[in-house]
């Protein structure tokens, strides 16, 4: 038998799914980083992050942090390079995506208001493997494709309403549609083509709540902890299953489907995190979330009575330990470049979100490496370029394993929109 991987994975770029991996063919796919450009240096930290010069999505506590007189604007793309390995066979993809686009102000003061785009999830892959029917010359090939994902519009404010409390939410439009495809074919005409396809569209809501509080200890020191909680409920989507039997000698094919009622879901999840930062020089943090997959039913075919119906036990509950920090030798030194660049550097590692029939689903190891390169001239000194390299260990004992080398580049422009010029 070949390997269930490795005979065809496509190859070129992907704008779309922004993925190749064959791990999103589970529950709702790949799930996305949601962090920006300056904490994706960081490996994603961002729950207690507070910066005026950011837009830090994964808190909306954070907005309340702009100033006055700004107006951010916060864009992203990746490219990403995996090796996919299994029984000693390694197949190279590779993949482009816009990632995000996200903007923040000042609405009122101790109010800030902040919008954007963000992935949610990505389904993108093509395989297929082949074994021989017994000792004859006929052949069965099993193809897997799949293509889609989820995504995130978002309207987000933060409030800081008491001294050193910030509080936050965002509202968000998730939409999107997936359709996986498996297609059982023989190299004996006389036997029938299965085809099996699933699919849905999502159109429904999300709601973000977030919490952070600043304290500050000796001249330069601040202590930030902040807390997430994202609700979960169903996704007002109907997936579906269609399975068609033919035979291309006598031509006759025989289709049934079937459609589960508002049968998607997302989970509660919970975030927390704790950041120390000490003046405009350096921030180390920590973050932990749990994502409760495990408590929602997920659409499956019965193997006995055959009907497309919910089940319990195919997804679990996703954890994630995130640490990271950011150094900056001196950011108001106008003279040496190098002393006003930002460095940053973390790690995370996060339990799998599915099961594979009864085994675990690979676990995720990641590093990451980034640098905040400031533009100066005459009109601008706070606007940003983030450029981080990161690497993405997915893998599981007997499964396929994922090494992915991710370059991430964000442009934040912060611009003095709302600075009162005076004519003298």
């Amino acid at each position: 038998m070949c390997s269930l991987l490795l005979v065809a994975i496509t190859l070129g770029v992907s704008a779309q799914s922004g993925t190749n991996s064959p791990y999103s063919q589970y529950g709702l796919g790949v799930l996305s980083d949601q962090s920006q450009g300056f904490n994706r240096g960081m490996n994603g930290l961002g729950y207690a992050l507070r910066s005026g010069n950011q837009v830090n999505v994964l808190n909306p506590a954070s907005y309340s942090s702009v100033d006055s007189l700004t107006m951010i604007f916060d864009l992203g793309l990746s490219l990403q390079l995996t090796n996919f390995e299994e029984n000693g066979k390694k197949v190279n993809a590779r993949n482009a995506n816009f990632e995000y686009a996200v903007a923040t102000f000042r609405l009122f003061p101790k109010v800030g208001l902040s919008a954007g785009v963000l992935p949610f999830t990505n389904v993108g892959y093509n395989y297929s493997s082949k074994e021989t029917v017994g000792g004859s010359t006929t052949t069965t090939t099993q193809t897997f494709t799949g293509e889609g994902g989820l995504h995130q519009a978002f309207v987000g404010i933060g409030i800081n309403p008491f001294l050193g409390l910030s509080i936050g939410a965002n509202f968000s439009y998730l939409w999107g549609s997936y359709d996986r495809k498996t297609v059982v074919s023989s190299s004996d005409s006389y036997v029938n083509t299965i085809t099996k396809q699933y699919g849905a569209e999502v159109n429904s809501y999300k709601i973000d709540l977030g919490m952070q509080w600043e304290q500050k200890f000796g001249k330069q020191d601040y202590l930030v902890l902040g807390g997430t909680v994202g609700l979960g409920h169903k996704l007002n989507a109907d997936p579906y299953v269609s399975v068609r039997n033919s035979n291309a000698t006598t031509g006759v094919s025989l289709t049934k489907a079937d459609t589960i009622s508002d049968g998607l879901e997302i989970p509660l999840t919970v975030g927390g995190g704790l950041s120390w930062r000490h003046g405009d020089t350096w921030l180390v943090g920590v973050d932990y979330s749990i994502q409760r997959w495990g408590v929602i039913g997920y659409p499956e075919v019965n193997s006995k009575t055959q009907k497309y119906e919910l089940k319990k036990g195919l997804l679990r509950n996703r954890q994630k330990l995130t640490v990271g920090g950011e150094w900056v030798p001196n950011a108001n030194d106008t003279r040496h470049f190098f002393n006003r660049v930002h460095y940053r550097i973390g790690a995370s590692y996060a339990t799998p979100y599915y099961n594979i029939g009864n085994v675990k689903g690979p676990s995720e190891l990641s590093v990451s490496v980034g640098f905040g390169i400031p533009i100066f001239n005459t009109w601008n000194n706070r606007s940003i370029v983030n450029v981080s390299g990161q690497w993405v260990r997915t893998s599981a004992t007997g499964l396929i394993t994922e090494n992915m080398f991710r370059i991430n580049v964000g442009l934040t422009f912060n611009e003095r929109w709302f600075q009162k010029w005076k004519v003298r």
